[in-house]
């Protein structure tokens, strides 16, 4: 308790009168523990303190009894939530993680979190991924996809990024979001489109002309789930030419990607291209860009699939985001607990054990 004492503490309780009288730090470990075993919203949360009242009151005063799943439901609903991600920020230093490595940073709709009624849009959370440490490092809140060129650099302040490779979609290739990560120590690998006209077109007729120079290259071949994938790289620094017309940010080298896959039905291939602020080696650069992509599998696909997020319907106030940012606290201290399994098993066995749940909030 002192740990998640020493992160959260911080928080103003928005409760007054009566509705104040659950201790709001021992609110949201009851909630946290929830998330840990499986549950999803605040009925979830009610039942499991009836069910673990035993288990709870070793480590809890609960001086009030147990709360309601109302008094669950109004403290996420009311709860200032930067006040919320600045405690998983101290959660994530009582780790003592850096961010090096590679960061993915990439947005994700919580699909059932409009309301009509309001005519409130489906939230939007862009989170920055741990690549090689397999964790969320921070995550910002947006009403809109198209709101996240502006959310990312917000996100990206809250990193130490010395020693770091950004990585980001095409729609976050943008000017002040590479200065940005170059200024404070990191670099960048940003996926180049036509959201970028000249520049793009200038460096895919570049890196596609037959007659250009060869440049070392990588290939990789794998073979899984009935098909065959080949990925090859390459990677110039011959850009003086380009930087001279366009100017971008810390640009030193471009890079070539190019995917070719194989099933019994079909053969596809596609062709993507990218802004690099180091002149990686071809093998280093497929690795980056590679990497990126656990944003997707490990995070983006286990929150849906294994966490139920997509189909979460909490839709008013702040209650989407904060229970949004509670789930990657819990995704964080499973990811760090090292006993072998999967996610999902992990998951049960919290539900199962009390001593297996202790540990897992133990780590905070």
């Amino acid at each position: 308790m002192e740990g998640f004492t020493a992160c959260f503490a911080g928080l103003a309780d928005p409760r007054t009168g009566n509705a104040a009288r659950h201790d709001l730090l021992e609110l949201l470990l009851i909630a946290l523990c929830t998330v840990l075993c499986g549950g999803e919203n605040a009925v979830d949360m009610a039942e499991f303190a009836r069910a673990k009242e035993e288990f709870l009151r070793g480590f809890l005063k609960l001086k009030n009894g147990l709360p309601s799943h109302d008094t669950f439901s109004r403290v996420f609903r009311l709860l200032d939530p930067e006040q919320f991600r600045a405690g998983f920020q101290r959660f994530m230093a009582r780790f003592g993680e850096t961010c090096g490595g590679v960061i993915a940073i990439d947005g994700k709709v919580l699909r059932r979190s409009f309301d009509t009624a309001s005519a409130l849009s489906p939230l939007h959370m862009v989170s920055a991924w741990g690549c090689d440490q397999r964790l969320v490092l921070g995550q910002i809140a947006t009403d809109a996809k198209s709101n996240e060129i502006t959310a990312v650099p917000k996100l990206l302040a809250m990193l130490s990024l010395k020693g770091a490779i950004v990585t980001a979609d095409a729609l976050n290739c943008q000017r002040d979001i590479a200065r940005l990560i170059v200024d404070r120590g990191g670099d960048y690998a940003l996926a180049l489109k036509g959201n970028q006209g000249t520049l793009h077109a200038d460096a895919s007729a570049f890196m596609d002309d037959p007659q250009r120079p060869a440049t070392p290259s990588h290939t990789t071949v794998d073979a899984d789930h009935g098909r065959i994938e080949t990925r090859t790289g390459t990677v110039s620094t011959d850009i003086g030419w380009l930087q001279e017309d366009h100017q971008w940010p810390g640009l030193a080298a471009i890079g070539k990607l190019t995917r070719i896959r194989q099933t019994a039905a079909k053969t596809t291939a596609e062709t993507a291209y990218y802004l690099l602020s180091a002149p990686l080696s071809a093998e280093r650069f497929a690795a980056v860009v590679r990497s990126h992509w656990g944003v997707e599998n490990a995070l983006h696909w286990v929150l849906d699939v294994v966490m139920n997020e997509d189909q979460a319907r909490n839709r008013l106030d702040n209650g989407p985001q904060n229970l949004a940012v509670l789930r990657h606290i819990a995704l964080n201290l499973l990811r760090r607990e090292t006993s072998k399994g999967s996610l999902r098993g992990k998951l049960k066995r919290a539900g199962w054990r009390d001593d297996f749940l202790a540990k897992l909030i133990a780590q905070i």
